[in-house]
């Protein structure tokens, strides 16, 4: 056209015909913030230094995967809706911090039913089961703390490091994730239902210790774990607490019976994602 020659006739590509779907309707995402700040995932990982996590709002789809007897069966409903309202699909469910995984839950809960969760509380002092209210909306966040006098440093990779005060063993320990907290969980109840034993701080120990003075043999850490002095014990609680993303919501309850008072936690029952059942 710029030398003037004459232009090809019948070349056009014909016009797109625009389809115009009345019902057309995207669901909405918000964007929810991490405890974790993305510490505690090691370099490489989605969430690795993120501090937010965009979810998709529910659907009927997903009520459909919180009720889905087959996936309730096998224990993973819960990771299957995750799954399915996490926008990144890089992002595994089962590989979430817990704390992010219930800032992640509480979130979708909101976006389904609203803030107001009514649920059962039982009195701690006289056991009468009162009807609470909670409002999801009021929840206080616990980011990772260091202090001095734990001498508690991250690594940079997802871990952390301690020093042990009775053994003065250096130990290397891990924030546990969803695969953790089912793996314990599964554990816990078939040593129910085989009458056995229960070992549940030990078992966290054994998923939670990466290695000590620089031995990650699976051996080394079991022997330590089992012989482990109270005073060790109880710093590798404290440190786990300090370094622990987590969001709790937590109202004043007065029971309707004795009038006990008592700031309780919201529980997560099996009427949070079903306030009409």
């Amino acid at each position: 056209s710029r030398l003037g020659a004459e232009q090809p006739q019948g070349n056009e590509a014909p016009p797109v015909e625009k389809v115009f779907d009345p019902l057309h309707f995207v669901a909405p995402t918000e964007f929810v913030e991490l405890p974790s700040k993305g510490l505690g995932y090691s370099e490489g990982h989605p969430l690795h230094n993120k501090e937010t996590v965009e979810i998709r709002y529910m659907t009927a789809k997903d009520e459909d995967i919180l009720a889905s007897r087959a996936l309730l069966k096998k224990g993973i409903a819960l990771e299957r809706f995750m799954q399915n309202i996490i926008v990144d699909k890089t992002i595994r469910p089962d590989e979430l911090l817990t704390g992010d995984r219930n800032a992640i839950i509480i979130a979708a809960r909101i976006s389904g039913y609203g803030a107001n969760y009514q649920t059962m509380v039982t009195c701690p002092a006289c056991g009468t089961k009162n009807t609470f209210s909670f409002d999801l909306t009021k929840k206080k966040v616990h980011e990772p703390t260091f202090l001095e006098e734990l001498k508690l440093e991250s690594t940079g990779t997802g871990t952390f490091m301690t020093t042990m005060p009775y053994s003065k063993f250096k130990i290397e320990f891990k924030l546990l994730r969803g695969e953790d907290e089912n793996y314990l969980a599964m554990m816990l109840e078939d040593k129910r239902k085989r009458k056995m034993m229960e070992s549940a701080l030990t078992d966290q120990y054994r998923r939670m210790i990466i290695a000590i003075e620089g031995h990650s043999d699976g051996a080394i850490i079991n022997r330590y774990v089992t012989n482990m002095p109270t005073l060790d014990s109880r710093h590798l609680r404290t440190c786990y607490k300090m370094v622990s993303p987590d969001v709790k919501i937590e109202n004043d309850f007065v029971c309707s019976e004795c009038d006990h008072a008592e700031e309780v936690s919201v529980p997560f029952g099996t009427d949070f994602f079903w306030p009409d059942k």
